[in-house]
Parts: structure tokens; C-alpha cells; sequence
């Protein structure tokens, strides 16, 4: 009716294109608008200016050679007083802006390690910004088998790290170890040592002592009273010992002298050896 009569009902939050004879010829605004048709004006169509939405996907390569989709949500609206560049001059609104996200981001984000570009998702999208009124990262989510390759990348360095943290622990480990036993061998043989010097700085006292007390003896014969006296000790301690085996030797004081004979032979053929 409203047409037969030439008017039009423009919605809210939309224009209208009007035409004359197929020349643009002014936007209509909400309400109730003239449109004579008899003279030659139609409606060439009709312009939304609520705010819309244009989730947009696009596939990249980070730096670190790992392929990623990027999804951005691109938030945007046609403005009243621009609405003959909106409608004229835009053949495809939303494949132009899909143009624009996608130079940006194939252009960011190739700068970018993975990790870094999960950090600097605000970066990304000021760039995309640059190009569109209202711009959303929403979020990167690589790909199924790059998400696993990547945790099985991941998995493998902190193994490998691990790994030689463990050997590392090990090696350090068995050099305290190895110190410990050189250090204990050192100390035990020191002690050895010193053992052996305060025996024979006794017996050497006992010596000179016994020979200047009992005139006539030799140190020859005292060195046979004292393997004597070391027999018996000896004796007594295997005999006192409840673990003590059997032990076959030569029985009896007489023995002694064979034994001490047999240490003075053999420290007169390691001299003749040496000379």
C-alpha cells in the first residue's frame, strides 16, 4: 500500500539507498520515507548499521617452522554518513575484510616462535587494528597432529634434560665417592705408616736401652728376645680368639730363630739385588 501510494518504511538501524532513473540520489534513514516511483526513484537496497561479526581463520607458519590457525574475530559496522562508500564502493564487505586480517597475519605472525606468539596475541591483533576498526584475537590453535609432534618434541627435551641432570647427579656422585676412598686409603695408610715408625722407633729404643743395661749382648740377641716375645703374644691372642682356626707353623720357641733367620736371608739378597 505504502508503495502504491510512494512511500517506504525504513527499519531502525538501517538505511536505504534510493536511486533516480539508476542514479544514486540520497540515504534514507528510519521512518517513514518518500519514494515516488512514477518519477523515477527505487530503493537500490538496503545498508545495516548494527555491529556484526566476521570470524575469520587463517592458516600460517611460525618462526620456528610450526604451522598454526590463527582465528580472529573481526567486529564491524557500516557509519550513517559513510554509507554511500559502504554500499558503492565496497563490492564485498567481508571478503575485503578477510583480505586485510589475513596480510596482517600471515605478515605477524611469521616473525614469531610458537611460544611467543601465544604470548603476543594482544601484539597481533594492534597490527590487525592498524587496518580494521575493531579487532578481536579470539584464539591460535595449531594443528591436531602439531599439537601432538610438539608435546612429544617437548616430552623428549625435558627427558633428555633429565636425563643429564641424572648423569650429571651420577657423575658428581661417584667423584665424592671416589674422593672419599682416596681420602680414607690416604688416612689408613697414613696411620699405617705411623704405625709401623713407632715400632720401629721402639724396638730401636729397646735395643740400644737392652744393650746398655746388660753388657755383653748384642743386637743380634736382642732381636731374638723380642721375636720371642712377639711369638707368645701372638700365641695367646689366637688361643684367646673364639673365631680363631687352626693355624699350622713351626710350634715352639726354637722356631723363632728359623723365622728370624729367614727375614735376615732375605733382606741380604734384596740388598744384593739392589747393589
Amino acid at each position: 500500500m505504502g508503495q502504491t501510494l510512494g512511500c517506504i518504511q525504513v527499519e531502525q538501524s538501517k538505511v536505504v539507498i534510493r536511486e533516480q532513473f539508476g542514479k544514486f540520489d540520497h540515504v534514507l534513514e528510519p521512518g517513514c520515507q518518500c519514494l515516488p516511483w512514477c518519477l523515477g526513484y527505487k530503493v537500490a537496497g538496503r545498508l545495516s548499521l548494527r555491529v556484526q561479526q566476521l570470524d575469520v581463520k587463517c592458516e600460517t607458519k611460525t618462526k620456528d617452522n610450526v604451522f598454526v590457525n590463527v582465528v580472529a574475530s573481526v567486529q564491524y559496522r557500516a557509519l550513517a554518513d559513510k554509507a554511500y562508500d559502504a554500499f558503492y564502493k565496497l563490492s564485498n564487505t567481508r571478503g575485503q575484510i578477510q583480505a586485510y586480517v589475513f596480510d596482517v597475519i600471515r605478515a605477524s605472525v611469521p616473525k614469531l616462535n610458537l611460544d611467543a606468539a601465544f604470548e603476543q596475541k594482544n601484539e597481533i591483533a594492534k597490527a590487525v587494528e592498524e587496518e580494521l576498526e575493531k579487532t578481536l584475537i579470539v584464539d591460535i590453535e595449531p594443528d591436531v597432529h602439531v599439537k601432538r609432534a610438539m608435546n612429544e618434541i617437548n616430552a623428549a627435551a625435558r627427558l633428555r634434560l633429565a636425563a643429564n641432570e641424572k648423569a650429571e647427579a651420577e657423575k658428581i656422585l661417584q667423584i665424592k665417592r671416589a674422593e672419599g676412598e682416596a681420602e680414607a686409603k690416604y688416612l689408613s695408610g697414613l696411620g699405617i705408616a705411623r704405625q709401623r715408625q713407632a715400632i720401629v722407633d721402639g724396638l730401636r729404643d729397646s735395643v740400644l736401652a737392652f744393650s746398655e743395661n746388660v753388657p755383653g749382648t748384642t743386637s743380634k740377641d736382642v732381636m731374638d728376645m723380642v721375636l720371642v716375645t712377639q711369638y707368645f703374644d701372638t700365641m695367646k691372642e689366637i688361643g684367646a680368639s673364639s673365631k680363631s682356626s687352626s693355624v699350622f707353623i713351626p710350634h715352639g720357641p726354637g722356631a723363632v730363630k728359623d723365622i728370624a733367620t729367614q727375614i735376615r736371608e732375605g733382606l741380604l739378597q734384596a740388598n744384593q739385588v739392589q747393589k
